[in-house]
Formats: structure tokens, sequence, C-alpha cells
């Protein structure tokens, strides 16, 4: 069952036909699929019996609450004490993390520091600068404002691809690759709504996937494109997740995982493994801190677990049920995974030993949760507990901040 009976983002009259196009087929990925049977659980029925249990001590409440988009959140990233937040309406906004006090509901109209020409699928910060990924195929770069940055609009610095990057590019015909029957372009360009961003582990590369089923490499310093996999699945790229040590991997509406490689002395990026479990499309990737554990989400409802074996390959080790809908979002943070889905939930688990626990369900929402991001309070922390923030963004056009309490190992 899917979400098209249930709630829309507002404004839907605003939208062009285009848009509204673009919005029927981003709830495509809502849609719940079966669930995923070949898999084993990695959590048991007495696991999930514990969670309503008294003597349960993982305790979570919401903070606050942040209004002020018109459409849904598609897309958050925290910096420092702001976050950013990215938004079907075509706005970014800023809000402080002042979470002692009620939110600044004068200023809400103000805190609007960018707005592009399509919908904001994805943003990443990397000191002062952000970058946004556009259903309109673009990709923008932003300064942000250093002295005042909740009260300034940032300044756009760039449009990728660059003009300097199309107009070398176009001199050579061997820099054209075909797009449509009658239709060619520099590769590169992105042809259809770029979906994610992610940023390389030092910094230097920024990663983004589309629709048009390409990735691609840009440098963060000059933002000129250094590389394309074209077709690098069979249908639209909806996730993407950086290892620290070199590995991409990339999720699809094709049901597979593929993973990414650049070995040392080659020019390109190869595909070293296809990964395929799911019986859906993947909506969200999201991996370990030290990159050993691959999770990932999909249609299927099931949130497959992999990890890398003894030669480094990824293999299955279970799933984790427990969503009613799609999943939409992951997060991970230490040893605690955040899952956000079509069910209007968002849940807290953690594993050891291959044994999973779902720790809480925070409800609160009354859309489809379409993005998360999630950080330690080492404030509020203490010797016998790990207090986390987490934040969700959902089709009710509001992001929650959340508050979590999980007692340590």
């Amino acid at each position: 069952m899917g979400i098209m009976s249930s709630h829309q983002p507002s404004h839907s009259d605003d939208y062009s036909p285009s848009e509204f196009s673009h919005l029927q087929s981003e709830l495509i990925s809502f849609s719940s699929q079966p669930s995923l049977q070949s898999v084993p659980s990695l959590t048991s029925q007495i696991q999930q019996q514990q969670l309503y249990l008294p003597s349960s001590t993982t305790t979570h409440h919401c903070i606050t609450t942040f209004k002020g988009h018109t459409s849904y959140i598609s897309s958050l990233a925290l910096a420092g004490n702001f976050l950013f937040s990215g938004s079907f309406d075509k706005e970014i906004r800023l809000w402080e993390q002042n979470l002692n006090s009620e939110p600044d509901h004068e200023n809400i109209s103000n805190n609007v520091v960018a707005a592009g020409k399509g919908a904001v699928k994805s943003i990443v910060v990397l000191g002062d600068k952000l970058f946004s990924a556009h259903q309109d195929h673009k990709i923008r770069v932003w300064k942000i404002n250093d002295k005042e940055p909740h009260h300034q609009k940032c300044t756009r610095l760039a449009t990728l691809p660059t003009l300097g990057d199309r107009a070398i590019k176009l001199l050579t015909p061997n820099n054209q690759v075909q797009i449509r029957r009658h239709k060619k372009c520099t590769w590169v360009h992105h042809v259809d709504t770029v979906s994610v961003l992610a940023l390389s582990q030092d910094n230097s590369l920024l990663y983004s996937v589309s629709w048009d089923r390409s990735l691609k490499i840009w440098r963060t310093t000059d933002f000129k494109c250094l590389e394309s996999v074209g077709n690098a699945h069979d249908d639209a790229i909806n996730a993407l997740a950086l290892s620290h040590d070199g590995y991409a991997y990339t999720g699809s509406a094709d049901k597979k995982i593929k993973v990414w490689r650049k070995a040392s002395g080659d020019k390109k990026h190869s595909q070293v493994a296809t990964l395929e479990k799911h019986n859906s499309g993947i909506n969200a990737l999201a991996l370990s801190p030290d990159g050993s554990v691959l999770y990932s989400g999909a249609s299927d409802r099931s949130i497959v677990v992999w990890e890398k074996d003894n030669s480094g390959n990824m293999v299955v080790v279970g799933a984790l049920r427990g969503h009613s809908k799609s999943i939409l979002c992951l997060a991970v943070v230490s040893d605690v995974v955040f899952s956000g889905s079509a069910d209007n939930t968002i849940r807290i688990w953690r594993g050891f030993d291959k044994s999973y626990s779902c720790l809480a369900i925070l409800e609160g929402h009354t859309g489809p949760v379409k993005c998360l991001t999630a950080a330690t309070d080492c404030y509020n922390s203490s010797n016998t507990s790990t207090s986390y923030l987490v934040y969700s963004g959902s089709l009710d056009c509001e992001i929650k901040v959340w508050q979590i309490f999980i007692p340590l190992l």
C-alpha cells in the first residue's frame, strides 16, 4: 500500500506540470512492496517485546519542531550549531540549534538562506561552502556567511557543471554523449534530477548520483568534473554512501547496490561488486563508522545488514524488520542505527554480536519521514548512558528534533 492516499505536500496547485510529475515519480519510492522474506531477521520477537517492558532504560522525547517550509523536507545537514534543511519548495533554510528555548517564530520567515530553480534533493556542508543538488539537473555551490549565517543569505559561488567546464568539453567531439535520439550533451552534465551528494573522507571530492543513472565526481576546490560513470545502473540512482577506505556504494530503483572503487594508478572508478538481495528499489544506504557494515533500506520494508567478510566482500548477515512501510532514510552514529519510514515513524536499532534490538520508536510526524541526520550529544551524556540528537524531516513539512538516552552496553 502506497502513500498516495496519505498526506500530500502542500500547495500542489503551485507546482508546474513538470514539478508535479517529478513529485508523482518521487512518491513511487514511498510505495511499500511485499516484505523481504528471503533474509533471516536479526531481531527476535523477545527483543521486540523488550521495547515495551517497564524495565526498558532507553528514553526519548521530542525537543522541538521547526516549521517554515511549504513543501516536504528532502535533506538535512548539520554544521556546528546550525542545521540546514532543503525542501521541495526549492528553498534551503537555516535553523539555530538553541534547543533550550522555543523557536523564534518571528524570524522563521527570514531563515531562507538560499533558493534554486529546482526542488532541493540533497545538501552537504564543507567548511564555509554548501553544496545543493536539485531537480533541475544542477548542483549549486553556496558561500555561507561567516559572521551571522542565520541572518544573511548565502552567496551563490557556482552552478555545476561550471561554464568553463562546459565550454572546454564542448570543443571536443569525444566529450559528447547521446542522451536522446536527437540530442547530445557533454558528459559533465547530469540530464535528470540529481538525487544525492556525498563528500569523500578527505573532503577533496564531491560525489553525485542522479536519476539519469550516472555517478559523477567533482573536485571541491575548483568544482571541476573529474569523472563520470554513465549507465552505472539500469534505473534511477536514489542512494549513495562513501567509506573511509575509498569504496563508493550506489543504490538504485533497479533493486541493486553497486560497489565502486578507484584503484591506485587507475584514472577512473570501476565496479568491483554488485549486491543483490532486496526485491524492490533501494531508497537509502548508510555505513558504520569503520566501513565494515553496510545498511540498505528499500520499499520492501526491510533494512538489510551487510558485513565485510575476511576477503573484504560485503555479505548479507540478516535484516532488521519492524517498519510497516518503505524505508526512506538511514543514519548511523557509532553503533546505533536510525531509520525513517513511510509509516511516519523513526526506529532506533543497536546491534551486538550479529543480533539487533529495536530500542525505541519515535512517533510524532504526520507524514513519511524522508530524511534523517543524527549526532552524539556530548553535553548530556553520562557514564551510564549516551545522549543522541536526531533530526527528522518529513512530508508533513516539519523538522523534529529528538533527544534519546541510550544506556551503555
